[in-house]
This record gives C-alpha cells, sequence and structure tokens, in this order.
C-alpha cells in the first residue's frame, strides 16, 4: 500500500485528528515501517500451523460461585462504626453545586 498526502489526509479526517505538517511526514514514515513489517509477515509459510486463539491451553479452573448466607445482616453490621437497623452508613463524599 502507498502511503501518500491523501491516505494521511483521510486517515486525520476519520479519526478526526489534525496535524502540522512535521507530524504528517512523521505519521506517514511511521506508515511505511508498519506496511513493510506486514509484507515482511506475509512471506512468512504458514501452511499447516494451526490459527493461534489463545496464547496458552489452560482453561477456567475457577469454582462455580455458589450463593449462601455465611453471616446475617446483625452480624454484618456489629463491628460498623456508623450503622442504622439495616445499612452501613457512610460520610457524605458528594457536593451538590
Amino acid at each position: 500500500m502507498k502511503v501518500d498526502d491523501a491516505l494521511i489526509d483521510k486517515l486525520a479526517r476519520l479519526s478526526k485528528l489534525a496535524f502540522s505538517e512535521e507530524g504528517k511526514e512523521e505519521i506517514k514514515r511511521d506508515l511505511e515501517k508498519m506496511f513493510n513489517f506486514m509484507e515482511k509477515l506475509n512471506e512468512i509459510d504458514t501452511e499447516g500451523i494451526e490459527p493461534l486463539i489463545y496464547v496458552n491451553e489452560a482453561v477456567n479452573v475457577f469454582r462455580e460461585d455458589v450463593v449462601k448466607q455465611e453471616i446475617t445482616r446483625e452480624e454484618a453490621l456489629m463491628n460498623a462504626p456508623l450503622k442504622d437497623e439495616q445499612f452501613f452508613k457512610v460520610p457524605k463524599f458528594v457536593k451538590r453545586t
């Protein structure tokens, strides 16, 4: 793919960015390097190689979540510094303007 000013302008418009002339030249050089690297990758023979979906073959070994009542509400609120009958109370931290 040829990297020219028209491509850089199109990318800038699509990404809603504005570039200076020096910035355009730098992006042009970077894109050319990326495209050259991709061309090198396309030269690699991948015949018979399975596509890599995951880096490792580990499976999820976590247990299923089981909902159970460990402590009662009263036990949970027992050591709370601020509470009412059912809830923890916390200091107000959002100011209204």
